[in-house]
């Protein structure tokens, strides 16, 4: 029961967090800069890479806020299914892909799927999984996904400096609009639990050091610099976010 109602007042605390900041959203997590729009191509690029569905297969996107990735990750000929705990922002999301055909906005919890199991070929999502209950989204995910079904998401690594003081310093999370209960991990701590749930093919890679604030002037010495960082041993740990990707077995114990 305790357990119950401190998830409950966590996920009220996330809506009220979203409404306060539903307007500026894109703004608050650094999407809108020069270097945030091609942050984003990247990004969704990745995700869509990572789901690899074929024509007539369907998806969900947790956590899908505002639409920007839904919008660039959904192919046609293919459905495409938004979540998020906020109508706030769901309400920015149906703005955004009106017209859209084979895409389907949803309100609900990511750690309660409102969905069958079995039902999707691929679950992805952008900086959504640590809002959650890492244990319990991921178990939920590998309920409603259907044997050989994948997974990709894209999320803040705690080992670089930045993030790791967003995260841990009062005055850097009130600065960076971070709510109350999330936080960002490790990839070792993600494909720990990732390998104990029953995934496979489990990858968890640290990538991407363009900063939101670099100038237009240095995106293009910046974006090749922070590719080949992602390839040196140790310096690659800290990088800004990192790539999730993995497989529920097509058989189950």
């Amino acid at each position: 029961m305790a357990r119950t109602e401190s998830a409950g007042n966590r996920l009220q605390r996330e809506r009220e967090h979203d409404r306060r900041i539903a307007l500026r959203a894109e703004v608050i997590w650094n999407w809108n800069s020069p270097a945030g729009h091609r942050r984003v191509e990247r990004r969704a690029a990745l995700l869509a890479l990572g789901i690899d569905l074929t024509p007539g297969q369907q998806a969900l996107e947790l956590g899908c806020g505002t639409g920007l990735f839904l919008e660039k990750v959904a192919q046609a000929g293919k459905a495409f299914h938004g979540l998020d705990l906020s109508m706030d922002l769901l309400i920015q999301a149906r703005d955004r892909l009106f017209g859209r055909q084979g895409i389907f906005l949803e309100c609900g919890n990511a750690e309660q799927l409102p969905f069958p199991d079995f039902t999707f070929d691929a679950v992805y999502g952008s900086s959504v999984l640590h809002h959650l209950d890492l244990d319990l989204v991921l178990r939920e995910v590998f309920r409603v996904l259907k044997p050989g079904g994948r997974i990709s998401f894209a999320e803040p690594n705690l080992l670089n400096p930045q993030i790791f003081a967003m995260f841990h310093l009062a005055p850097f999370r009130s600065h960076w609009g971070i709510s109350p209960d999330e936080m960002a991990f490790t990839r070792f701590h993600c494909a720990r639990i990732l390998h104990r749930l029953g995934y496979c093919n489990v990858s968890v890679r640290p990538y991407d050091f363009l900063h939101p604030s670099i100038p237009v002037a240095y995106l293009g010495w910046a974006t090749a610099l922070g590719k080949l960082f992602e390839h040196l041993p140790l310096i690659r740990e800290i990088a800004g976010s990192m790539i999730i990707s993995a497989r529920k077995p097509q058989t189950t114990r």
